[in-house]
């Protein structure tokens, strides 16, 4: 049995390390990646919540979550390739106006 401590543990570092990336990486792609990192930390958490309650609902809030990242990441990829094929690159520090 994994003590919910560990989980907590697991749930932090893997929130901090894709908080990180977005804060240092420039590449839009990578970014986008270390915010669904974002996502299963918060993830984690509420399965670690749930279990040490008892209770069901926070596996229920995170199937509703992974199917919200799963839309959303199908739009964060659409908007990418779009940026991508107006501006030649996916770097951040090209999207300095939203104007196309």
């Amino acid at each position: 049995m994994i003590p919910v401590s560990w989980i907590f543990a697991l749930s932090v570092l893997v929130f901090a390390t894709g908080a990180l990336g977005v804060l240092i990486r420039k590449n839009a792609i990578v970014m986008f990646l270390c915010i669904e990192l974002m996502l299963n930390g918060a993830n984690i958490f509420f399965v670690g919540v749930s279990k040490m309650r008892g209770a069901a609902e926070g596996h229920i809030f995170v199937l509703f979550m992974m199917a919200i990242a799963a839309a959303e990441a199908a739009i964060g990829m659409a908007i990418i390739t779009a940026f991508y094929r107006r501006k030649g690159g996916v770097e951040v520090d090209r999207a300095d106006l939203m104007k196309w």
